[in-house]
């Protein structure tokens, strides 16, 4: 069996296999033109929550369609071959509704997840924010107890989502002098008075996917919709990254193969001086090149999907998959853009905006210094 089908079910590839369709087709007719007029890929949440890839992350009796992690990661591969707006979107997403399935209650599941996993209910996850990088701990946003309910007031960026979602999962303090004991988390309606949506980022890749600025004045939020106690905020935060690294893999194992089938097509076709591309031991070089760290990125991922699937801890191996998948396909889709010459710098192909795309990989659910210094400490045995 590949590596890339270990562990996952029949019923999975059934999923797989209608998502590769989608992909291919609707996905795949939309993705350059939204890019290029900076549409919104939100446009797809309707067929993606019929799809039950919407609730792709939840059991069954939330609304889930039961798919195991692996099915997960090769579901938004598919996507991520023809529209990584559209898999970062999803992976948006899935950040809400993980809080919620890690750091709520039965009652709160129960009340809300069924809802997210059709689409009914589109979440964003609100955790940076303008003066804070890739450490909770630093948060400013604040949110103060008023009996049964509290209010929070702060402001965050680069979210995901937010012009479009119904619910914000929203990271405040509640004690600021306790460092990262003091956050809190909480489940906040998008639509509620003193939720101010910016405009959407002017981004350079991933340009579909709506990145919003939000600020939060006197949110009155109920006490029955914080996550976890006080305090258990940055716990949910750090474990539902570890879930969301393997989405950032997923993300750039999907651009990498595509980009990879392209050059595998142009060199077959593409003649020099009367000879196939193909056929010349330099440029071959080059494709194994790109093929080895391909593999290697396949294999570090499933590696963590296998803990994640065995209920294991699985931080460190999904930290290492991110940083090694994240830098690989900048140097695959750098490379095959180079392999097409000046038609791989043309808009005609999609190799430009894979580039694009490509790039905030490595930035965002933890810069690749964050996930060294994650490895480093890991291995080390510091903190």
């Amino acid at each position: 069996m590949s590596i890339h089908r270990q562990g996952v079910t029949v019923e999975d590839m059934d999923l797989v296999e209608a998502v590769a369709r989608f992909a291919a087709g609707p996905l795949a007719e939309r993705a350059a033109m939204l890019d290029e007029t900076e549409g919104s890929c939100l446009e797809h949440v309707p067929a993606l929550g019929a799809m039950g890839l919407l609730g792709l992350n939840l059991p069954v009796d939330l609304g889930g369609p039961g798919a195991s992690p692996a099915g997960l990661l090769l579901a938004l591969v598919e996507v991520s071959k023809h529209c990584a707006a559209t898999s970062s979107m999803i992976g948006a997403h899935y950040l809400g509704t993980d809080a919620v399935y890690l750091g709520g209650d039965e009652a709160q599941r129960q009340r809300l997840l069924p809802h997210a996993a059709t689409g009914e209910h589109l979440y964003g996850f609100a955790l940076t924010e303008p003066g804070g990088g890739s450490n909770p701990a630093d948060l400013t946003t604040r949110a103060t107890r008023h009996g049964d309910h509290y209010q929070i007031d702060g402001a965050k960026q680069f979210i995901s989502n937010a012009g479009a979602a119904d619910r914000l999962v929203v990271f405040a303090k509640t004690d600021p002098s306790a460092g990262p004991r003091g956050v809190s988390a909480f489940v906040v309606d998008a639509t509620a008075a003193g939720v101010a949506v910016g405009p959407p980022e002017k981004l350079m890749g991933i340009r579909s996917a709506p990145s919003h600025p939000v600020r939060f004045d006197g949110v009155r939020v109920p006490v029955a919709d914080r996550l976890g106690d006080e305090g258990a905020g940055f716990r949910i935060a750090m474990r539902v990254l570890d879930n969301s690294r393997l989405d950032v893999v997923a993300t750039s194992l999907g651009i990498a193969e595509s980009a990879l089938a392209l050059t595998v097509r142009w060199l077959n076709e593409r003649r020099v001086g009367g000879e196939l591309l193909a056929r010349k031991q330099g440029i071959q070089w080059m494709v194994a090149d790109m093929k080895v760290r391909l593999e290697a990125a396949w294999a570090l991922a499933m590696q963590a999907v296998a803990r994640r699937a065995a209920g294991q801890p699985f931080s460190q191996e999904s930290t290492m998959a991110k940083l090694y998948a994240s830098e690989m396909v900048a140097f695959v889709v750098d490379t095959a853009l180079q392999l097409h010459g000046g038609y791989g710098y043309t808009r005609t192909l999609p190799l430009e905006r894979m580039a694009r795309d490509a790039r905030i990989l490595r930035i965002y659910e933890g810069a690749s210094e964050i996930q060294r210094t994650i490895i480093a400490r890991g291995v080390l045995g510091t903190r």
